[in-house]
């Protein structure tokens, strides 16, 4: 079983710039993706891509959900 790191609940909240720096830390393999909520994504899962989704109408963004590999 791998020791990856596939989820980083402790970022919600935080501004979505320093979700992304907190997961490249912790995973620089995966690709990530940051994403207006309420945007429309492809479906599909991959397992070296991250989504960050923020809230766009603050101007602090923060992350509205966990961020998850997939």
């Amino acid at each position: 079983m791998s020791s990856e790191k596939t989820s980083w609940p402790e970022v919600v909240g935080w501004p979505a710039s320093a979700a992304v720096t907190q997961i490249n830390s912790d995973r620089p393999d995966v690709s990530i993706e940051v994403v207006p909520a309420g945007t429309t994504v492809a479906p599909g899962y991959k397992a070296n891509r991250v989504r960050v989704f923020f809230d766009a109408g603050d101007a602090t963004g923060p992350v509205l959900y966990t961020p998850v590999v997939g």
